[in-house]
């Protein structure tokens, strides 16, 4: 049977390894959860005279580094003078040189957010009148590249080595004490301490890099090191590694001196050893509360505490469930897993199922705001689908909870057999074959004895005694195999347990599936964030955004892969006579993006003029220009613009502009 179960459990593990592949593979390279809402000058803007600096204003508090902002002329050089600077609130600025001759800049920023995630982007203005640029920003990848992947599964493997470590913890003091006697439980316990060390010094060297340049090269510099010890997730993560070694010295004594002990003398040091454990498993994932989503935007201050209560939540249940599944699996036949301690931990997972519920109904509304950014975010979008999960989970979880009703009542019926047998054992009535084979088993061993005294008693022997003393052993351990096979057998024999074991397994493969989608999710711009970036960078469908001037937002979905976006058009000064206009691709997360084609069409249909068709010349990352449009008179002139993402996906969208 052993055979089996090894196939399933590796499996299960390579199944664990395979959905965070490919999540992680799947998710932005730099997932932000601040973003640029307002700039001066504003991206695309066309100034008299070159601005004293340049300020950008984000949605929230963001860290610095020397580098953050830089502006670079259309040749590529850089014109930004001195360290960049907070100006007040959430905006931040970098003066720039004096003299600067006309053309259009690029402005490239790179901050990372109040929760810990790197922001980077860049827009263009000009002074005077736009221009060619060669400028390219592309050398600054934080968050991306394959430092952004090793960061994202370090995550990973640090949630799974918490939820294993703590609980299953939890899982042998509350519901199976037996079980810290159990070497597979023990090593499970421990790998998930293992893992989850590794993974924080892992995330402490890559942070640096992760943040900054993205290089593979300077994961390992000093100086990186000490800026990122400076930070809150710096010393988030070293708190981390402090509680993980009193977290060594909980499991020492676990499954050390603890199962050494009677179930009395267990007692008081159960009470001890919950105490401690607690407080670590609190600090643990309040470690993980003060650095990420918890601490920053709405209600910080109980955002944090229902972190911690969900993060245990999660433990409890995912960890409880996994020491259930290894305790099923291949606990030893002399010490299998009870079924009151299966139905100890059924309650204690309902207990964390309705904590989930009630924290991440909060952490839901705080995190996505509004009905609309459920389906219209990658956050809302991501969040949808770990609900599912939760409740296909719970579905599985009930049909465990059924398998363990009935292998309690085949205990129960059990028991009155077990104890009748034992009663004719003890007063000698009855024997069964049991008793027999032992009566036979003891009178051959008296045999054996005597046939061993007799070669002792002749010298020049000891050949024979030493090889009958080998025989006795093998045959020993020939009836122990033996014996623990036939009670394997009789405990796989059973339709319950074999019902249960298997609905476990599901349940954890299911498990291991929500994991990795709450690691991409706390990589991900929350719904409220991004909302409230494109509703403070866009405009009304017709407004003025000059003396005259006119901005036009146009949501766009080709249907294709990354086939949604919005294309902005500035017409300035939108008069009869000649026009400039600049346009811009931008993301559903706001951010300027290429696309394959755009094409530009004026029609006035109240005179039957057009379509008057623009050919824009492309300038720099989704930013198009056309100078010298000729509007020949005024009136509501419909705007038709056709964007191709891919060689089949295209789509046409029109809106009206008044200009004249």
């Amino acid at each position: 049977m052993s055979q089996t179960i090894t196939p399933r459990i590796r499996a299960l593990m390579l199944l664990f390894m395979a959905v965070a592949g490919v999540l992680l593979a799947g998710a932005a390279p730099a997932s932000a959860h601040a973003a640029l809402t307002g700039s001066d000058p504003q991206q695309g803007a066309v100034v008299d005279k070159a601005p004293a600096q340049v300020s950008l204003t984000f949605s929230e508090q963001v860290a610095l580094s020397d580098n953050s902002l830089r502006v670079l002329d259309p040749k590529g050089n850089r014109v930004d003078a001195g360290k960049p600077s907070g100006v007040s609130g959430t905006t931040y600025a970098v003066r720039l040189r004096s003299g600067l001759p006309d053309g259009t800049y690029t402005v490239a920023y790179q901050v990372v957010s109040a929760d810990s995630h790197p922001v980077g982007g860049a827009y263009t203005f000009s002074i005077g009148a736009p221009s060619k640029t060669t400028a390219a920003v592309g050398d600054q990848t934080a968050g991306g590249g394959i430092v952004g992947g090793l960061y994202g599964l370090g995550r990973y493997v640090s949630y799974a080595g918490f939820v294993v470590l703590a609980g299953g913890a939890a899982f042998v003091l509350a519901c199976w004490q037996r079980g810290s006697g159990v070497r597979a439980v023990q090593r499970l316990v421990v790998s998930g301490w293992v893992a989850l060390t590794a993974a924080t010094l892992a995330l402490l060297l890559l942070r640096g890099s992760y943040t900054t340049s993205g290089k593979i090269g300077d994961v390992f510099d000093l100086a990186l090191l000490g800026q990122v010890l400076q930070t809150r997730t710096g010393a988030a993560l070293v708190s981390r590694l402090l509680l993980l070694a009193a977290a060594a010295l909980f499991v020492a004594v676990l499954f050390g001196e603890y199962q050494k002990r009677t179930d009395d003398e267990k007692r008081d040091l159960t009470f001890g050893l919950a105490i401690g454990g607690t407080v670590v498993a609190v600090g643990l994932a309040a470690s993980w509360a003060m650095s990420e989503h918890a601490s920053t935007g709405l209600q910080p201050g109980i955002a944090m505490p229902v972190d911690v209560v969900h993060l245990l939540a999660v433990a409890a249940w995912l960890g409880g469930l996994v020491a259930l599944l290894v305790a099923l699996y291949r606990a030893p036949s002399e010490t299998p897993v009870e079924t009151a301690a299966v139905r100890r931990f059924s309650r204690v997972a309902f207990g964390s199922v309705l904590a989930l519920v009630a924290t991440g109904t909060y952490q839901s509304w705080r995190q996505v705001g509004s009905w609309s950014a459920l389906t219209d975010t990658r956050y809302g979008q991501l969040l949808l689908v770990k609900v599912g999960l939760v409740a296909l989970m719970v579905g599985v979880a009930w049909t465990s909870r059924r398998w363990t009703g009935r292998l309690a009542q085949t205990a129960a019926a059990k028991a009155p057999a077990k104890a009748r047998a034992k009663v004719a054992a003890t007063t000698g009535k009855n024997p069964g074959p049991d008793a027999k084979a032992g009566t036979g088993k003891t009178g051959a061993g008296k045999a054996e004895a005597g046939k061993a005294g007799g070669d002792k008693a002749k010298p020049g022997e000891k050949p024979a005694k030493g090889e009958a003393a080998r025989r006795a052993a093998q045959l020993a351990r020939q009836q122990a195999a033996v014996d623990a096979a036939r009670q394997k057998r009789l405990r796989d024999a059973d339709p319950h347990r074999f019902g249960l074991r298997r609905s476990v397994l599901m349940e954890a493969g299911v498990a291991v599936v929500l994991l990795a989608v709450t690691t991409v999710l706390t990589q991900t711009e929350p719904g409220r964030t991004e909302t409230e970036a494109r509703t403070a960078t866009s405009s009304p469908s017709s407004s003025s955004s000059g003396v005259g001037a006119v901005t036009l937002d146009m949501p766009f979905d080709t249907g294709g892969k990354d086939g949604k976006g919005v294309v902005r058009i500035d017409i300035d000064p939108a008069r009869v006579g000649g026009n400039e206009l600049h346009i811009f691709s931008l993301g559903p997360n706001g951010r300027l993006r290429d696309i394959t084609e755009l094409k530009i069409a004026f029609t006035l249909a109240a005179k039957d003029l057009g379509p008057l068709p623009v050919n824009p010349e492309y300038v720099t990352t989704g930013h198009w220009v056309a100078s010298g449009v000729q509007i020949p008179m005024a009136g509501d002139w419909q705007v038709a613009v056709t964007v191709r993402t891919s060689d089949i996906d295209q789509v046409t969208v029109t809106k009206n502009a008044q200009i004249g």
